[in-house]
This record gives C-alpha cells, sequence and structure tokens, in this order.
C-alpha cells in the first residue's frame, strides 16, 4: 500500500483532540465565555475600587454587594429566555446581542456619573450590568448546551473556563492598573463598554443553533403566571423575615437556618402560584426533569459531587495566612498566579480527556482527584512552614479543581433538554451553588472545633458521598452519552 501523501496523512492522524478544539464552535465558546466574564467585577470589585478612591464611605459601599442578587435569582427568569426569541439571528444568539448590547450602554451610562453625587445613580447601573450580565449568562449557558455535541462539552466548558477567567482579570485587575495610570474609571468603562459592543459582533459571527420547538403559549399567561410567581415568593418571604425569630437567630447556625426556612418556604409559595396560575415556561422545565429516571438522585449528585472541594477553598486563604503562617505578598502571588493558572490547565485537560473518553469516567476519575488533592492542605497543616509546599498544594488543588469543573459543567449540559436548557441550565447551576454557599459557616466551626489538619482530613470524606452516589448512577450518567446530532429532535 502506498505511503499517504502529505495532505493526507495530517487527517488521518488528526488527534482527536485537535478535532475538537480546532473548531468555529469551540473557538466561540472561548470568545463568549470571556463575554459572560467580564462584567462580574464591573458591579463588584472594580465598582468598589472606584467608590473606593472618590471617598465613598465604607457602609455605602457594603450595600453595593446587593448588586450581585440578579446572579443568586437567574433562574426566575431564565425561562422566558426559553418562551421567547428576538428576532433575526435565531435562538439564543438574539438574547446574546441583547444584553451585550444592554451592557454596553450601561457601561457608557455609569461612565458618565460621579460617586461623590451620583451615588444612587451608580447602584442603578450596578444593577442594570449584574442584571444583564446574569440574563447573558443564561443565554450562553443555554446556547453552549444546545450548540454542543456530546464529544465537545468537555472542551466548550474547558475553553469557556479560559474565557472567564481571562475576562475578569481584564475587569478586574488590569481596569484597576488602567483606572489608575492612563484612563481614569469613566474612561476605563467607556472601554469596557467597547468590548462588549465587540462581543456582540462576535455573537452575531458564532454558530447558529438548530430551532427546537418548545411549548407554545399565550404571552398573556406566561406573563401572568410570571408576576404571581413572583409576587406569591416575595410575599411569604417579606411576610416570614416580619416574624419574631428571637433565639434562633442569635447565633450564626440558628440565623443561617432560618434564612434557609424562609427561601425553602418562598420557593415552595412561588413554585405552588406559578403552577395555579399556568406559567408554562417555568413549570415545564420541571415536569420534564422529573420525568426522567432518577432525576432525584441526579439533583442530590449535582450538590455534592463538589462539596469536599467547596469544603477545602472555602477556608483556604485564612488557612494561608492563619494557620501555615504565610505573608499576604506570598498568599497572593501563588493562590491568584498560580492557582488560575493551574485551574485553567486543569480545565483544559479536563476538556481533552473528554474529547475521547466518557462522561461518567471523566467524572469519577476528576473527582476522585479533587478529593485525593485536599490532603495537599492536610500536609501544609501538619508540616513545617514551606513555600515550594504550599505552591505545590494549591497547584494540584486548582488543578485537580479546574479538571472536575470542565467534567461538571459537562454534566450539566448533558442533563438539559433543548426545548428548556435556559431554564434548566440556570434552575441546574443554581442548586450547585448550594453547597458552595452553606459550607462556610459550618466550616468555621469545624476549624474551631477540631483543628485544621482533622478539618482537611474531612473534606475528603465529605467528597465520598458524592463518589459513591456517583457510582450508583453509572447506567443513567452513562444513557447521557449520545452520539452527535441524536438529541437534534425537532
Amino acid at each position: 500500500m502506498p505511503p499517504s501523501t502529505p495532505s493526507e496523512q495530517p487527517a488521518a492522524a488528526r488527534s482527536p483532540y485537535l478535532e475538537v478544539f480546532a473548531s468555529r464552535r469551540i473557538a466561540a465558546m472561548l470568545l463568549l465565555g470571556f463575554a459572560s466574564g467580564l462584567p462580574l467585577a464591573l458591579s463588584a470589585g472594580s465598582l468598589q475600587a472606584w467608590l473606593t478612591v472618590e471617598g465613598v464611605d465604607i457602609a455605602t459601599i457594603g450595600f453595593f454587594a446587593l448588586a450581585g442578587l440578579p446572579y443568586t435569582f437567574k433562574f426566575v427568569w431564565a425561562p422566558l429566555v426559553d418562551r421567547f426569541e428576538p428576532p433575526l439571528l435565531g435562538r439564543r444568539r438574539g438574547w446574546l446581542v441583547l444584553t451585550q448590547l444592554g451592557l454596553a450602554l450601561a457601561c457608557v451610562a455609569m461612565s458618565t456619573l460621579d460617586p461623590a453625587t451620583s451615588v444612587l445613580a451608580i447602584g442603578a447601573c450596578a444593577v442594570a450590568i449584574a442584571f444583564l450580565s446574569a440574563s447573558q449568562d443564561i443565554a450562553f449557558d443555554a446556547y453552549r448546551s444546545d450548540l454542543l455535541g456530546e464529544r465537545e462539552r468537555g472542551a466548550g466548558a474547558a475553553v469557556s473556563v479560559l474565557g472567564y477567567r481571562l475576562a475578569m482579570l481584564v475587569s478586574g485587575g488590569l481596569a484597576l492598573i488602567l483606572a489608575d495610570q492612563w484612563l481614569g474609571w469613566p474612561g476605563t468603562y467607556r472601554l469596557m463598554a467597547g468590548l462588549f459592543a465587540a462581543m456582540a459582533l462576535v455573537s452575531v459571527w458564532a454558530p447558529r443553533v438548530q430551532a427546537v420547538r418548545g411549548p407554545a403559549s399565550e404571552v398573556r399567561r406566561e406573563l401572568v403566571g410570571f408576576v404571581a410567581m413572583l409576587a406569591a415568593g416575595l410575599a411569604v418571604w417579606f411576610a416570614l423575615r416580619a416574624l419574631p425569630w428571637g433565639s434562633l437567630e442569635a447565633d450564626r447556625f440558628g440565623r443561617l437556618a432560618v434564612l434557609t426556612f424562609c427561601l425553602l418556604a418562598s420557593f415552595a409559595a412561588a413554585l405552588k402560584a406559578a403552577r395555579w396560575a399556568g406559567f408554562p415556561s417555568f413549570i415545564a422545565p420541571w415536569d420534564a426533569f422529573f420525568s426522567r429516571e432518577r432525576a432525584v438522585a441526579l439533583l442530590a449528585l449535582i450538590v455534592l459531587y463538589k462539596l469536599g472541594d467547596a469544603f477545602a477553598g472555602t477556608l483556604s486563604t485564612a488557612f494561608l495566612i492563619r494557620g501555615a503562617g504565610f505573608s499576604q505578598t506570598e498568599v497572593g502571588a501563588v493562590n491568584k498566579v498560580l492557582g488560575l493558572a493551574a485551574t485553567i490547565v486543569g480545565a483544559l485537560a479536563g476538556g481533552a480527556w473528554l474529547a475521547k473518553r466518557p462522561l461518567y469516567g471523566a467524572l469519577m476519575v476528576f473527582g476522585v482527584l479533587q478529593a485525593v488533592s485536599n490532603l495537599g492542605y492536610w500536609l501544609l497543616s501538619v508540616a513545617p512552614r514551606s513555600f515550594a509546599l504550599m505552591a505545590a498544594a494549591i497547584g494540584l488543588e486548582n488543578l485537580c479543581g479546574g479538571m472536575g469543573t470542565a467534567a461538571f459543567v459537562a454534566f450539566l449540559m448533558a442533563l438539559t433538554d433543548r426545548r428548556f436548557s435556559a431554564a434548566q441550565f440556570a434552575l441546574l447551576s443554581a442548586l450547585a451553588a448550594v453547597g458552595r454557599v452553606y459550607v462556610g459557616p459550618a466550616a468555621g466551626l469545624m476549624v474551631e472545633a477540631i483543628g485544621w489538619p482533622a478539618f482537611f482530613l474531612w473534606t475528603v470524606v465529605a467528597a465520598l458521598p458524592g463518589l459513591l452516589l456517583l457510582r450508583w448512577l453509572r447506567s443513567t450518567i452513562e444513557a447521557l452519552s449520545r452520539p452527535p446530532g441524536s438529541k437534534e429532535t425537532t
């Protein structure tokens, strides 16, 4: 048999990794991941820096943290992204362009304001940026789930993380430097507006996703259901918070328990009102998800899979400074720079792994590595102070965490029904955040009770329920894998 020609050989011997990563679809994930990460600091850390240098009092600056609430509650309006589609650009891309242009306008408006005289207006702009950013996240997560095939999910998750992290550097650290040295804060926000306008062009260039016919319902019914759901949830929340809880809120755990109860009761009331009023875009995704086999167990896996990783990470900075005795400069240099690089490398490695191997195997291997990597912090807590050991522990933990994140995001994408991908991904990702929210108070009390070494051993144990549940769900997760295009039913 004659040897292949140079033009034939690369195609025949092309790595499956290159086939996946070297595509317009994955390039779009990188650029849109960048767009997704760009607004976060503009309503949080960078905005705090601007208010601080302008002499705004610390109490007022503290209230600006509330501007981030839209990120927490984005699942409330995510169903409307499934139900309604802007004209011209088709499914998902129209919402991306609208939110990105809205972000550009909000940044231009922010650049015209003076923090010394227009704090309320700046607060309104910050809320607008957070709302539009959360809405962009809804559309992007749904677009990624709709666009990518089974072999591409890991790579798509990986490059999305890369783009997101790079954007956080641009709107975070780089924005501070630009504002301080050259542009000032108004000029910096105008520059960010230009970047959002460029991202809108990227969304126009990005591949079109196949249209999917979802449940068609009356616009009036959707809007009435949405208002009823929102009103019922808020009414129950404010009614419960007005009750005299007394000693129950005297300590951190009691306050957390009360807030949890109020949130769950409000959510139950909102869900009941949505079903009673007939809000199909909100109810249909829930019904579709719970119609699948072992739905409750899959929801439990979403909460538990990264629980051990969340435990280890929630107090890592405090441990490195107070427990291990490193300086803030040492921790900042290694934890932020090396940690970021390791997370990106881990995500890319996880995406490459998933390009050729099944989802279940990746979840199991990376889940075990996430758990084992926490032993690096345990070793730091019992060994003499060592800068090299700190770098190795942080690098290993972030590397394994990045791989786990790539597999986990691919798992969430595999769970979504394309008819309801915006609503379902928003709900599932909100559920995934539950563990990260609640481990903080528990972790602090555990460290006080048992010390750092035992705490980090406990973080390994905390990862085991998720791994055992993953093993029990093996057949269900393997059934999620489909040949590319097999889910493209209309």
